[in-house]
């Protein structure tokens, strides 16, 4: 079989591969998608929910800019959470449980409705390269795909090994082959290889969970969506549920620690910190005689629960001697065991700010990879490297978000600037400017970026420009309104306010910590029947926007002054080592790392104030 040149193939079928393969379609590329499985297209590996603190921020971020997770997670979901909802505005993040089975059925559906994106079953086991640059990718099968650009997201499956207990074998997932020789190939062509390593939990049989025994967790009753395109909220949803081990269960789980290959020395790589497996839990927290487990529904007609907090590679026998110890699953039955599986990624320092390679042009890297962990992180990688690989593709200029910009411009920025030693998941606590990064005004933040390139469509465009006029509308109306006290001190004395001495203007109002817009609303007609043909999110952001004012206003300053060192370049071949007014330590990460602003090199662990200004002197002018 003989292949046509295209202009992009994508390498890997996930959450980055999907993303990658449906942006650089849109924007008018000819896009082949190559996967070993083509039923496992976004597969939720791990647990089945998208979103959640900092995460949510992402998905709702990647649909701003005109990609398809905000809007297949609203079309799967079972469950819709808003968390952190008794923090600031700054912290609300949006979480959806999902039909994992659902979920894959509606990605697949979008990919094959794109024109221009073609889909390949096949594993890409090498490149073709013309002098430093890709020019098409070599299957199992012997066929050769010319392209322009490849973008290679392949998970956890280059050179996977699965480990349960004394037991191990390759594999990317349980039951499915590694990606074999890519790894090799790019190691001899000059790339950095390591090895990192994750883990999931148990899935187990809903039929014989004792749910009586746990605490149930059910969605918000107003359900919000991710997508700020028109899909349907949820009208019902499935229930979570919480349990918690005990120190019976901590005591069962030891007796494997003699054969865990986590405890023996037999998985080397990092696992993410942040998400430790429960035998990693009990050894590094002994004093605790518990752990918090969130037991999650995997779909609307299935029985299988993701127990989300028991991830675990121990013996069969333990894992589920320890699980029937747990209150609620004493005759639980499982469908599939927990295991952990290491694999190849390429620290990604390697890349540039638009996800391309620095040693093989017209070659990017997007998801785990690079390190990432978690479906969000690599659906927004995959997005950004199809935009900025189609961009080169047609001789555009690339999308690069800065850290001011969005939560996917500060995980790009980290990525490249600082590597990772661990799985690299997104926190809100990442972000210096979460003020301004907030989930419910990606809209406002990127719709207009995305449009410009001709992703985010029209009607996109046209969405944000009306929630726009609402919100100056309604905010102008806030700030023109007044009260006064003979109206309104009986009314401020029943929500517990303190009284007026003199007229004061609603904004003013709404600064109090205890009033919210709608409750003023009542107080002053004009602006409550205002608001009651406005969308809940326009009012929302009326409030957040006069509420934190100082603070926002504060951060637009902090990241303006900043700015100026993002747009001094420092020139790609020069030698850091004639800099001698350098540190010698920053000489050493200036010629690894190879910075492209002063603005990252001052990012740089071991580059000081002193080394910037060292910088500027030499290339600010």
């Amino acid at each position: 079989m003989t292949f046509e040149p295209y202009d992009i193939v994508v390498v890997g079928a996930g959450h980055a591969g999907a993303e990658a393969a449906a942006a650089a379609a849109r924007l008018g590329c000819r896009v082949m998608l190559v996967t070993q499985m083509l039923d496992t297209i976004c597969q939720m590996s791990c647990n089945p929910a998208m979103g959640g603190v900092a995460k949510g921020q992402i998905v709702r971020e990647i649909d701003a800019l005109g990609g398809w997770s905000g809007i297949v997670t609203d079309r799967s979901a079972i469950q819709f959470r808003m968390l952190n909802r008794s923090k600031g505005p700054a912290m609300w993040s949006p979480r959806a449980q999902c039909d994992r089975m659902l979920f894959s059925l509606n990605w697949r559906q979008v990919l094959e409705s794109l024109p221009g994106l073609s889909l390949w079953q096949d594993e890409v086991v090498g490149l073709k390269r013309d002098g430093k640059a890709v020019c098409g990718v070599v299957t199992r099968m012997g066929h050769t795909i010319p392209a322009k650009a490849v973008i290679l997201t392949s998970g956890t499956f280059l050179n996977g090994t699965i480990y349960i207990g004394e037991e191990s074998w390759q594999g990317g997932r349980v039951g499915e082959a590694p990606a074999v020789g890519l790894s090799d190939e790019l190691r001899a062509a000059g790339f950095e290889v390591q090895r990192l390593k994750t883990g999931t939990p148990v899935r187990v049989d809903g039929r014989t969970i004792d749910f009586s025994k746990l605490q149930e967790q059910p969605g918000d009753s107003r359900p919000a969506k991710f997508s700020f395109t028109d899909t349907a909220p949820l009208t019902e949803q499935r229930s979570c549920y919480i349990a918690n081990t005990n120190l019976r269960t901590h005591d069962i789980l030891r007796t494997g620690f003699s054969r865990s290959p986590m405890f023996t020395g037999r998985i080397r790589g990092r696992g993410p910190r942040y998400c430790p497996s429960i035998e990693d839990k009990i050894d590094r927290f002994a004093d605790k005689d518990h752990h918090q487990l969130f037991v999650e529904p995997e779909g609307w007609h299935s029985q299988s629960y993701y127990l989300n907090g028991f991830s675990s590679s121990l013996p069969i026998e333990v894992q589920l001697a320890a699980l029937h110890s747990i209150e609620g699953f004493e005759q639980a039955a499982i469908f599939k065991p927990g295991y952990a599986i290491e694999y190849d990624y390429f620290p990604p320092t390697q890349l540039f700010f638009t996800l391309e390679t620095k040693q093989v042009e017209n070659l990017y890297f997007a998801g785990q990879v690079n390190g990432t962990t978690g479906y969000e992180e690599a659906a927004c990688q995959g997005l950004m490297a199809g935009i900025n690989a189609a961009q080169k593709v047609r001789g555009k200029d690339p999308l690069v978000l800065g850290r001011s910009q969005a939560y996917i411009g500060v995980l790009i920025d980290d990525l490249v600037t600082k590597g990772v030693d661990e799985p690299y998941r997104m926190f809100t606590s990442r972000a210096e400017y979460r003020i301004l990064l907030r989930q419910d005004n990606a809209d406002q933040r990127l719709t207009p970026l995305s449009h410009a390139i001709g992703l985010a469509d029209d009607a996109r465009m046209r969405r944000v420009e009306e929630k726009q006029r609402q919100v100056a509308q309604l905010s102008q109306m806030v700030e023109e309104t007044f009260v006064v006290p003979s109206e309104a001190n009986g009314w401020l004395e029943e929500h517990g306010s303190a009284v007026l001495n003199q007229r004061v203007r609603l904004s003013t109002l709404l600064l109090r910590p205890e009033l919210s817009l709608v409750q003023l609303g009542q107080l002053a007609q004009s602006v409550g029947e205002a608001m009651a043909v406005l969308p809940e999110d326009v009012i929302q952001e009326v409030e957040t926007s006069i509420k934190y004012q100082r603070y926002i206003e504060k951060e637009q300053e902090v990241a303006g002054r900043i700015q100026k060192f993002e747009d001094i370049s420092l020139p790609p071949d020069v030698d850091y080592y004639a800099l001698t007014a350098l540190s010698y330590e920053c000489r050493e990460k200036l010629n690894r790392y190879r910075p492209s602003t002063i603005g990252q090199a001052s990012r740089i662990s071991g580059v000081s104030p002193a080394d910037v200004s060292v910088l500027l002197l030499a290339f600010a002018r």
